[in-house]
């Protein structure tokens, strides 16, 4: 594990919430954001900010919407990604404690109340917080949330839910301390993965990380199949490089996507060859994700679409990390 060289284990007297979004071509999904922020029950102050990454579709007017009901403030900057944009969001913000969500998510009534209390019963200098379906989902909406949260795919690959310090937040729901932002100079240029990074940077400089489990998110994702690929394809091929620049990090568990893919079509040769036991393996795996996901979502065509998904999981990230794995690009 990390050589950790300082422990920072004093908090914050008083928490003052500052939370960044960056934004790139989404005013909707912004306007659906920005109107559950105008919802929360909590009774302190907290500021938006706004981030526009050099959208060619601008939130601005949205924004112009919400100025009067949030402490809000809008930037538009050049297009440098959704990391800089970040870093530049907790540059300008006065508060100490910063949330980061992305565009495409909603925020639940009690999201800053829960975060406060557990911050208040048990502080640590970043956290993580989960993400679910909303009921006005669509149902490839769901099935995409399924694949990417479900224990029988990648779901537990984050880190142990109670085991606080190991928890790896991601940047949908990420909070950070103003004291962590500037010891670790916040998110780096990696284009994919950069959550993760700045975890293990994290954790290097002494910061502890854990999952409020109360503060949920509701995360839309992605609205296709091929956008659903390109993005699990983008976490594939970010793994090596972590692995690369963390050795000590590295599990095997992050071979099963590869493994799986590369397991599919070795059952597909042996059944040419009169062997067929290995592809009722896999037959049998679907159904069980079929059942499972039909319990916890309740409907056939989110049951038959989590197959869908959930391959397409499987396929994006394990070619993505292969990818990778075999042509190494430097990464900073």
């Amino acid at each position: 594990m990390f050589c950790q060289q300082v422990n920072y284990k004093y908090k914050i007297l008083t928490l003052n919430f500052s939370i960044i979004i960056p934004v790139y071509n989404r005013p909707n999904e912004i306007d659906e954001l920005l109107e559950s922020l105008t919802k929360q029950e909590y009774s302190d102050t907290f500021e938006v900010l706004l981030i526009e990454d050099g959208s060619t579709k601008k939130s601005e007017l949205i924004a112009d919407k919400y100025v009067s009901k949030l402490d809000l403030k809008y930037f538009f900057k050049e297009n440098s990604g959704a990391g800089a944009s970040r870093n530049f969001g907790m540059e300008n913000a006065s508060g100490n404690y910063f949330i980061i969500l992305d565009s495409d998510v909603i925020v639940p009534t009690q999201y800053l109340t829960e975060v406060k209390k557990s911050l208040e019963n048990n502080f640590t200098h970043a956290f993580g917080g989960p993400d679910t379906a909303h009921s006005s989902f669509t149902p490839l909406q769901k099935a995409i949330n399924y694949a990417m949260t479900a224990v029988l795919t990648t779901g537990g690959i984050r880190g142990k839910k109670n085991a606080v310090g190991t928890f790896q937040p991601r940047s949908f729901n990420f909070g950070l301390s103003q004291k962590a932002f500037k010891i670790t100079k916040g998110f780096s240029t990696m284009i994919n993965g950069e959550d993760i990074d700045l975890t293990f940077r994290l954790w290097e400089s002494g910061f502890e990380t854990q999952l409020i489990e109360k503060a949920f998110v509701y995360h839309k994702r992605r609205s296709t199949i091929q956008q659903f690929f390109k993005q699990t394809f983008g976490f594939g091929s970010a793994r090596p490089t972590l692995n690369r620049k963390y050795p000590e990090t590295a599990k095997f568990t992050y071979w099963f996507p590869t493994m799986f893919i590369i397991g599919i079509d070795l059952s597909i040769i042996c059944m040419f060859f009169g062997y067929y036991q290995f592809l009722y393996f896999y037959g049998l795996y679907f159904l069980i994700l079929f059942l499972d996901s039909l319990f916890k979502n309740k409907n056939l065509i989110v049951a038959f679409l989590s197959i869908i998904t959930s391959f397409t999981q499987f396929l994006g990230y394990g070619l993505g990390f292969l990818e990778s794995l075999l042509f190494a690009k430097k990464e900073v």
